[in-house]
């Protein structure tokens, strides 16, 4: 039998609200958020219409990545993220046992370009566009390609 295990999730949607980003007791960020999610087909209702549906996917995401999300990112945002599925439980406070099945973020990343995002029309600048931490790459980002010289003498 064979010893693979692999807990991958990509996730691309928009925030169904404005994420809080809190502290644990210990002081490190954390914030969580619903990502809606619409599906890839469309049903048919009882009178013939299609309707889109949608998954809303819980997400929680830690340290600088919390952060981000938090800063550039508000309700109705398009954001894609990768992580992993986690499962948890614990107790209520009547002792019924509960349980949570959520995404926990590693990489977050904007979808929108600046022009289309929520956060153009709010107290967004260029200058706090790009000056995002290395672990997001905005859509829009043309790469940055120099141009070499010719070489005739190749070595084959």
């Amino acid at each position: 039998m064979s010893s693979l295990n692999l807990n991958k999730v990509v996730l691309c949607g928009r925030l169904t609200a404005d994420p809080e980003l809190k502290q644990t007791q210990s002081g490190i960020a954390v914030v969580t958020f619903t990502l809606a999610v619409n599906r890839r087909f469309q049903s048919r209702s009882a009178d013939g219409a299609q309707a889109q549906q949608a998954d809303f996917i819980s997400v929680v995401a830690w340290r600088q990545t919390a952060e981000f999300i938090s800063k550039y990112f508000k309700k109705g945002s398009a954001l894609c993220v990768t992580g992993s599925i986690q499962t948890r439980s614990w107790q209520d406070q009547q002792g019924q046992k509960r349980y949570a099945t959520e995404v926990v973020v590693d990489e977050a990343m904007f979808v929108d370009s600046r022009n289309e995002s929520p956060a153009a029309q709010g107290s967004y600048t260029p200058e706090a566009y790009n000056n995002t931490p290395a672990f997001s790459t905005p859509a829009a980002a043309a790469p940055n390609f120099e141009e070499l010289k010719a070489d005739d003498d190749l070595p084959f």
